[in-house]
């Protein structure tokens, strides 16, 4: 029998402290190869704080973070474009950094943005984008160099609700083309089971649920209306719940210190 591959990222008994303060708390989880996994938990848990150990941004007190050393792609909820450029020249900068010549950086680019449904665009600046196609090239922006793992801090958070499940079906689909590790940051019960293989849900720094979303039928609007859909999105809100009250203790106990 063939052993089970490696996970891509993983955290092992990992603490982090900033000013005095406990963000993460020897927090522990794995994530194999191609999964998408959502981080879901109040604001202050820690979800921002794993994405940019696991870009190497950030570097644990104690414990032990695990990650490929390159081929990291990073999308946060501002797109963070070049006003001045264009979609094309704003997906090409990362590869003119890595000293791609200019002719593969704009192939390579122009490629990108058709993945993301932005063939026609790559002429336009970002103030002649809507919030969507804005959020569209700064996708294609993390994947123009082929990423083994693509990270997203709540990218979707400032988008109205029908430009949020578009951009979700394409997120699905650029999954389905190859074997994307995800790790995704948000705030809704909803999009986490609409898009993630797992969701973690986060406490006062630790995890605190583990659950698997099964979609038997696929992703997408029909998923989204399922009774599937529905009955996880109970278990992950009654997890989260759970957490948020623990949370609400510890800080009842530290007012009271």
């Amino acid at each position: 029998m063939t052993p089970p591959a490696p996970p891509l990222v993983a955290f092992d008994t990992v603490t982090r402290r900033f000013d005095g303060e406990i963000v993460l708390d020897s927090l522990s989880f794995a994530v194999g190869r191609g999964e998408f996994v959502a981080l879901l938990g109040p604001s202050g848990c820690g979800k921002s704080t794993v994405l940019r150990l696991v870009a190497g941004l950030d570097r644990p007190e104690s414990g032990r973070v695990a990650a490929p050393a390159d081929g990291i792609g990073y999308v946060l909820q501002d797109p963070t474009l070049m006003p001045w450029a264009s979609a094309l020249d704003n997906v090409a900068l990362p590869l003119r950094f890595d000293g791609v010549t200019e002719r593969e950086a704009r192939e390579r680019a122009a490629h990108a943005l058709a993945r993301v449904g932005l063939a026609d665009a790559a002429a336009k600046t970002p103030r002649e984008m809507s919030g969507g196609m804005r959020m569209r090239t700064a996708v294609a922006r993390a994947l123009v160099a082929d990423p083994r793992v693509l990270l997203m801090d709540e990218p979707f958070a400032a988008l109205d609700e029908i430009t949020r499940f578009r951009l979700g079906d394409d997120l699905t689909r650029l999954r389905a083309e190859g074997d994307l590790t995800i790790l995704f940051v948000t705030h809704s019960v909803f999009e986490a089971v609409a898009l993630a293989d797992r969701v973690l849900v986060m406490g006062a720094g630790h995890l605190a649920a583990d659950l698997p979303v099964v979609a038997p039928h696929g992703r997408g609007a029909a998923f989204r209306a399922s009774a599937d859909f529905a009955a996880t999105a109970a278990r992950v809100s009654a997890a989260l719940e759970a957490a948020m009250a623990h949370l609400g203790r510890l800080d009842e106990a530290a007012r009271a210190l």
